[in-house]
């Protein structure tokens, strides 16, 4: 699909939005990050939000394991192609190999999972699914996870939701 809103160059981005973006893409390994360059474009909204993102993700309480097993069960849960690969490299950095990437698309109720990351995976789908954890759920997260971590992860799966949506609608291309 032809994207709605092309990455952006220098002249589109602004020197700070194009030299972050520059950046961005250098760490996540491919040229350029169309997700960036393509945000970016909104120029102030941009830098705002890295600022929110970059809290959640590196900077969050969660460990970046849990994070980017959040992020990719969303990203899976949204059919997102663009977060999937995205974040399956920068999962694979912090362990998250083939075999995590199987169990994950497999879901919470596959038996290679810990109690705990059985219990981090359930709110994700349960957050994905029906936007809210049911009580049950929710006392399982409880026993692993302290209070400000289940605040993050509500936020943390809301904001990759919002990306998968605004990575269909604007048709954002994969990075390869």
């Amino acid at each position: 699909m032809t994207p709605r809103i092309e990455p952006g160059g220098l002249k589109e981005l602004g020197l700070v939005n194009w030299l972050l973006c520059r950046v961005l893409s250098r760490a996540a390994g491919v040229r350029d990050a169309h997700l960036f360059s393509t945000l970016g474009r909104q120029r102030g909204l941009f830098r705002a939000w890295l600022r929110f993102a970059g809290r959640l993700m590196p900077g969050g309480t969660l460990s970046r394991h849990e994070a980017e097993l959040v992020i990719l069960r969303v990203a899976h849960l949204r059919q997102c192609a663009y977060e999937f690969d995205h974040h399956l490299r920068l999962g694979r950095r912090v362990g998250v190999g083939p075999e995590l990437v199987e169990r994950l698309v497999a879901g919470p109720t596959d038996p290679g999972w810990s109690d705990r990351d059985r219990a981090l995976l359930t709110a994700v789908d349960a957050l994905v699914t029906t936007k809210n954890i049911g009580d049950p759920e929710w006392a399982a997260l409880s026993s692993h996870y302290t209070e400000p971590q289940r605040i993050e992860l509500c936020m943390l799966v809301g904001h990759y939701e919002l990306l998968a949506t605004t990575i269909a609608t604007l048709r954002i291309d994969r990075d390869f």
